[in-house]
């Protein structure tokens, strides 16, 4: 047979889920595989001395490691985990049920009874039993379960106290969590050390990825995904920045070389994702060699790699080898994977014995050699991510490389390389003058820019990038407006996090999690960090959720006239009977790892006046210093009306009539503030001619950020007419 240079490559990446002004962590999962993946990744290739293999590691995924390996990140999710069980208060048990479970229930939640059982108990009605019936015991045992379940299988076998907790799984003591938590600040200090050392013993190459992870070809010119569906929607003006590109891929260079000690060679491009101008920029920055996905090279070449029954594709010796593409006088050398195979490991050996599992994917291998002609080695490659598998295989998966590494090492059919090593080894390298621009996910970019939803978000992404440039341009031109040397620093920052692939991979219906809010809210926030650091007021716009995933919410519509006194008191059971009302299921000023404020909404008309209530969780909102409710009204015309508190009080509001300021609001508005927020708004400031409804929301906003929202999905419609106890509906005129 022929011999087969294997080129694997583990792709390690998480979003950036540090938020910009606070610093904190609104998701935990780079913690949490940095315990079950990310060491333990590399740790076992210690067995294998002869296996050589690429880790890929994202720059902002590397940044993240860093500061949880120094003990002073700021992730809630860690501190809530470690806390007193006695101490936790209700919203804490709530937050505890939400996220404790978000673990793979086959593998993890079963492998500890007590697991299992508290899981059952949560539940029963929805969780709010558990609130009440939870002792101090379950509390505990389910704060360090769910901590335990993420831990390395090297750890839990091999480690002391980590063995000794896993045996006993149950009945923890708060001594026994303070000794988990120190043995997690201790195993994160570990992660990038391991990397470091393998690479310096020549058994691993680490690749790099454009900084924050963006789709280059995007954000070079975001017309380019017309190329491969002609039919994908495009944002309304085109993102057309490379000069963006190019500096994701010089940080991520400058990066690599502070952190590993060397330049990186290699570029694994955000999903896969390549253009000509991409990889151009690539090579000018000195990039050797890039990978991506067979689709991409079969589209390149204008061929199919489709399997036949025994999974061989036709065309198999032009997918098996390196291939240079020059573009003029930039070259790069491309690795293309076999998704077929690669998808194999992701997706279906998880669910097969390790022995029979490691043994198939062998056999595949070993019948790519024997039957693909070729006159030199052929190269395959596996490339897929390093740690979302594995939560789905029996042991973490560890049990199925074990095999699949053994077998590798001792077949003498097979090298194992590294992709730099699998380069230099092919004696012929072909040549091609261009690349198909697509990513990895059905040679196209779809998932990022093929819905509304997507476009939506490249729109509010070219409308910053244009404050942005505008600022620098002042800055530049010595100008009074522009914002200080800091202030364009931190601008750009959020920029280039905005332009990460991480917030559209979760837009559009193909992707859903149970944290989509907290990714759509998190980009949204680094789109208005842009704007506040430039000094700028951001777009009303961004306090709207982009995916329109409707919140759980009771709604019932008015059911009669009202007559409010607006004074910011519940002043009788009565005043606000009959009123519309939005109310969430938002049992408490916390959800989804994050704080809310605004607690239910209610509204109803008067002869003369729409009126509007709207209550805070009073805890949650104390701790604001200053804050500024804005209620938007749209009818034919736009109506918002702003009111800012400090202290605790209501120091000024104000109302804009299709974004004009009124210079006395007091003679068409009210507004008080109190225990509750109440607002009445004269029907003369609305163009009502052909409406038949309102569209209202509702944001509060803190610190030049939009820090909650109601509805969740941006905008509340309100029916018009006597039948619905509101205004009449005015006809157009004649």
């Amino acid at each position: 047979m022929n011999k087969v240079h294997l080129v694997v490559l583990w792709h390690m990446h998480q979003p950036h889920y540090r938020e910009p002004e606070t610093g904190r962590y609104v998701l935990p999962w780079t913690r949490l595989h940095a315990l079950k993946d990310y060491w333990g990744m590399v740790k076992i290739l210690e067995e294998f001395p002869n296996f050589h293999c690429t880790f890929n590691v994202v720059p902002s995924l590397g940044l993240q490691l860093e500061e949880y390996a120094s003990g002073t990140f700021n992730e809630p999710w860690f501190e809530l985990v470690f806390r007193d069980a006695e101490q936790l208060t209700r919203e804490d048990k709530t937050e505890i049920l939400q996220r404790a479970f978000q673990v793979n229930h086959e593998r993890f939640l079963s492998r500890w009874p007590r697991f299992a059982e508290l899981h059952e108990w949560s539940r029963q009605a929805g969780g709010a039993q558990a609130i009440v019936t939870f002792t101090p015991r379950d509390w505990r045992d389910l704060q360090l379960l769910s901590q335990l379940a993420w831990m390395d299988e090297e750890w839990i076998a091999r480690d002391a106290t980590i063995n000794r907790l896993s045996a006993k799984g149950k009945d923890f003591t708060e001594k026994d969590k303070a000794a988990l938590k120190q043995k997690q600040l201790d195993f994160l200090k570990l992660v990038l050390p391991i990397y470091r050392e393998a690479a310096a013993r020549g058994q691993i190459e680490i690749s790099t990825t454009p900084f924050y992870h963006p789709i280059l070809p995007l954000v070079c010119d975001s017309d380019i995904a017309r190329v491969a569906n002609p039919s994908t929607p495009l944002p309304r003006r085109a993102y057309r920045h490379p000069e963006d590109a190019r500096e994701q891929l010089q940080r991520a260079r400058e990066y690599h070389q502070r952190v590993f000690g060397v330049q990186p060679a290699g570029l694994w491009p955000s999903e896969g994702s390549v253009s000509d101008q991409a990889l151009t920029i690539a090579a000018e920055e000195g990039f050797k060699w890039f990978g991506s996905d067979e689709g991409v090279l079969g589209r390149t070449l204008n061929l199919g790699f489709f399997r036949d029954g025994t999974g061989l594709a036709p065309n198999a010796e032009r997918l098996y080898r390196p291939w240079r593409v020059q573009m003029g006088q930039a070259g790069i050398t491309g690795l293309f994977r076999d998704h077929h195979i690669s998808d194999l490991i992701g997706f279906v050996y998880s669910r097969m014995d390790a022995k029979a599992g490691a043994a198939d994917l062998h056999g595949r291998l070993r019948a790519i050699g024997e039957r693909v002609t070729s006159k030199q080695p052929l190269t395959v490659c596996l490339f897929l991510d390093g740690e979302n598998a594995w939560e789905y295989y029996p042991g973490n998966g560890r049990e199925f490389l074990r095999e699949f590494y053994g077998r590798i090492q001792s077949d003498p059919d097979f090298r194992a390389l590294t992709a730099s090593e699998a380069i230099a080894a092919a004696s012929d390298i072909s040549e091609t003058s261009r690349i198909f621009p697509a990513s990895w996910i059905n040679a196209n970019f779809d998932v990022w820019i093929g819905h509304a939803e997507d476009v939506q978000a490249w729109d509010f992404l070219w409308d910053a990038r244009e404050a942005y440039s505008r600022a620098e341009e002042a800055r530049a031109q010595g100008r009074k407006d522009a914002p200080s040397e800091a202030g364009l620093k931190e601008a750009k920052e959020s920029l280039l996090a905005a332009e990460g692939s991480d917030w559209c991979w979760w837009f559009g219906p193909e992707h859903s999690t149970a944290n989509d809010a907290e990714f759509d809210a998190l980009y949204r926030r680094h789109l208005t960090g842009i704007y506040r650091a430039v000094g700028k007021i951001a777009p009303d716009e961004l306090a709207k959720p982009i995916k329109r995933q409707p919140e759980r919410a009771l709604h019932l519509p008015p059911s009669e006239y009202l007559r409010v006194d607006v004074n910011g008191r519940d002043t009788s059971y009565f005043e606000w009977l009959g009123a519309g009302l939005y109310s969430p299921e938002r049992r408490s000023g916390a959800m989804h790892g994050r704080t809310v404020y605004l607690r239910e909404l209610r509204y109803g008309f008067e002869p003369e006046r729409l009126c509007i209530r709207l209550d805070a969780f009073p805890a949650a909102l104390s701790e604001l210093a200053d804050a500024e409710f804005r209620v938007t009204i749209q009818a034919t015309s736009e109506v918002t009306m702003m009111a800012k508190l400090s202290l605790g009080k209501l120091v000024e509001y104000a109302v804009e009539q299709d974004r004009l300021c009124l210079l006395n609001p007091a003679g068409s508005a009210e507004a008080a503030w109190e225990q509750i927020l109440e607002l009445a708004i004269s029907k003369e400031l609305f163009d009502l001619r052909g409406a038949s409804r309102l569209r209202l929301g509702v944001a509060l906003w803190h610190g030049g950020l939009p820090v909650d929202v109601l509805p969740a999905e941006g905008v509340l419609e309100v029916q018009l007419g006597e039948e619905h106890f509101a205004w009449p509906i005015e006809p157009l005129a004649p």
